[in-house]
């Protein structure tokens, strides 16, 4: 006979926490053997260091900042099901040390951290980090989903939330995101891997964008899926209907403005004057459209 769900619950948040004890006791054990090496010599250390980064088979590695400990437990506890590595920190200064020594693949962030401000952590991953990035807060109002998305968010949940949505919504982040989860077409080398229109390159298999003067603009995974779907079907007006479905897999809602966001920040970084755009226009009632010629390089 299946146990009741409260005590099925109770068994998996004793086992998530059991889960976080032993995480937090290996990261001193890895020190004080780094530490041991380090004292019998460089090369001895600087071996260890190698392989300690060499996780070829390793899962995924998410971060979740959160400052609710059940919260944080919860989650760890449901990915680490679905094969994630999964490290919890409470606080921003602890997720800064872990970007240092363990970068993690995606980072689900809470913005209402006591004494911090979440959309600062937020600007600060985008601007030393390329990670996936999916902000996971109770500020459900538009304003703050539109800044989130702004400062360079892949994604925005508002607590409550379903599991198993986040976890779609983490796999389809890590997709676009994460080293080696380029599409399979890309990876294999398909035709027209490398697309160019006014001078720009973007190269799909790589996932990199070059300036007319051959310097990488850094782009977050949204604006780089959004951008190929533009490069995919220049001159065509495309709704942002299809536009969401083929960045993120679901239709807009009737107050949806993620991809008004994710065209003003390629804008930003596309036009001279992004507020009178030449590239990606827009077309009144009917969405956008990429105005030069592509052509494959």
């Amino acid at each position: 006979m299946s146990a009741p769900p409260d005590l099925r619950a109770l068994r998996h948040v004793k086992a998530a926490r059991r889960g976080a004890a032993s995480t937090a006791q290996a990261a001193p054990r890895e020190q004080r053997q780094a530490d041991t090496l380090a004292a019998q010599g460089p090369h001895e250390a600087a071996a260890y260091r190698v392989q300690l980064l060499l996780r070829v088979n390793s899962p995924l590695h998410i971060a979740i900042l959160d400052d609710e400990v059940e919260i944080t437990l919860l989650l760890a506890n449901y990915l680490q099901s679905h094969g994630y590595r999964v490290t919890q920190v409470h606080d921003g200064r602890s997720l800064m040390a872990l970007m240092s020594a363990d970068p993690p693949a995606l980072v689900l962030l809470d913005l209402g951290l006591p004494g911090e401000d979440g959309l600062s952590i937020a600007h600060q991953l985008r601007e030393h980090w390329h990670c996936g990035l999916v902000i996971v807060t109770g500020r459900g109002d538009a304003v703050d989903k539109i800044v989130g998305l702004e400062v360079g968010a892949d994604d925005y949940v508002t607590k409550p939330f379903d599991l198993r949505e986040l976890l779609a919504r983490v796999k389809a982040v890590l997709r676009r995101t994460a080293p080696g989860e380029a599409p399979v077409q890309a990876a294999a080398g398909a035709p027209q891997s490398k697309l160019r229109f006014a001078g720009w390159e973007l190269n799909t298999a790589a996932r990199r964008l070059t300036d007319p003067q051959g310097q990488e603009v850094a782009l977050t995974g949204g604006e780089f899926d959004l951008l190929c779907a533009f490069a995919r079907h220049p001159g065509r007006v495309l709704s942002r209907d299809f536009l969401l479905e083929h960045t993120r897999g679901r239709e807009a809602g009737p107050f949806d403005r993620t991809i008004d966001v994710q065209v003003g920040r390629l804008r930003k970084k596309l036009e001279a004057d992004a507020q009178s755009p030449q590239t990606i226009k827009s077309v009144r009632g009917a969405g956008y459209i990429l105005v030069p010629p592509v052509t494959a390089a």
